[in-house]
């Protein structure tokens, strides 16, 4: 349970740290590059022997590249249903993409929740449709949707027209994403996790680099040295909430993991940001917040 902990901790410390850059200029993936490169650079920290990147069993490698694609796949979602669809919309949809793999954990590897269980998850579902219900802003969560702040000064005026298909590819996506953990867990070998972030960071880095200059020949938006920093402190606890992540995984069962995770993150940032930067909550937000500590008593009993 520590590793969940801690991992709620560095994933709501990835919102908390997005507080103080809201208003980010230039390049857009300026900031995703700097976070996704401080990524990297932590994992080879991480790696040793540094030899072993290039003996990775296929398993790790795999999972590793699908991850990096499907990170980068729900960011470039994010954005595009951000500037249809809204923030809020937009944000209620990827936060439910935690369905993605509870679903997986019980169609494909057969994890069976109790009673209490299956009732502190429904409950969990239904702060997070509560709390992101349009209408209501939300913090981001995980390391990717947290760049969501940064999409969001996009559009500043709500969508007049919805698309749904984009926002059912952003749910998609955003949940697969998350998913890609616990299919490392349960196929790769459990020796190489720092190997698998590092690839799924690296791939993340390398085609946001790729987006990066396709932004700067349209739009002619450098990147500026303060995006790039703002993106390495991100970077920091976006690496090692994904390793805390994964170790609670090859610990506890995802149906326990993901939803604790998601709410958890959540009731910190919530509290955080009403201690430290007198936020004040707003009704949805209260009843929200105690459906999030009740269900974690659900699924803690």
């Amino acid at each position: 349970m520590i590793f969940l902990l801690l991992a709620v901790i560095s994933s709501a410390s990835i919102a908390l740290v997005l507080k103080l850059f809201r208003s980010p200029e230039g390049n857009r993936y300026g900031i995703i590059i700097g976070n996704y490169l401080t990524c990297v650079l932590l994992s080879l920290i991480f790696i040793s022997p540094k030899r072993a990147i290039f003996s990775a069993a296929p398993a790790t490698l795999i999972c590793g590249i699908a991850g990096g694609v499907l990170f980068v796949a729900g960011l470039v979602f994010l954005q595009s249903s951000i500037r249809v669809n809204g923030a809020a919309l937009t944000s209620a949809f990827s936060k439910l993409g935690v369905l993605v793999p509870l679903v997986l954990s019980f169609a494909v590897f057969g994890e069976r929740p109790t009673a209490l269980e299956i009732a502190g998850i429904a409950v969990a579902l239904g702060a997070l449709i509560l709390i992101n219900s349009p209408g209501q802003d939300s913090e981001a969560s995980h390391s990717d949707k947290a760049i969501e702040v940064h999409s969001s000064a996009v559009s500043a005026k709500k969508a007049v027209t919805y698309s749904f298909p984009l926002l059912i590819l952003t749910f998609f996506a955003n949940g697969s994403a998350d998913s890609m953990a616990k299919v490392f867990e349960s196929t790769g070998d459990a020796g190489e996790d720092t190997i698998y972030i590092f690839y799924v960071f690296a791939v993340a880095c390398f085609i946001s680099l790729v987006l990066a200059i396709i932004e700067y020949r349209r739009a002619s938006h450098p990147i500026k040295a303060k995006e790039l920093l703002a993106g390495a402190c991100l970077g920091v606890p976006n690496y090692f909430s994904s390793y805390f992540l994964l170790n609670s995984l090859e610990r506890l069962p995802s149906f326990l993991v993901y939803p604790v995770f998601s709410t958890g993150t959540i009731l910190m940032v919530t509290l955080v940001s009403t201690v430290f930067f007198k936020e004040r909550p707003s009704a949805r937000q209260y009843l929200a917040i105690g459906l999030i500590v009740l269900a974690l008593v659900l699924l803690n009993i």
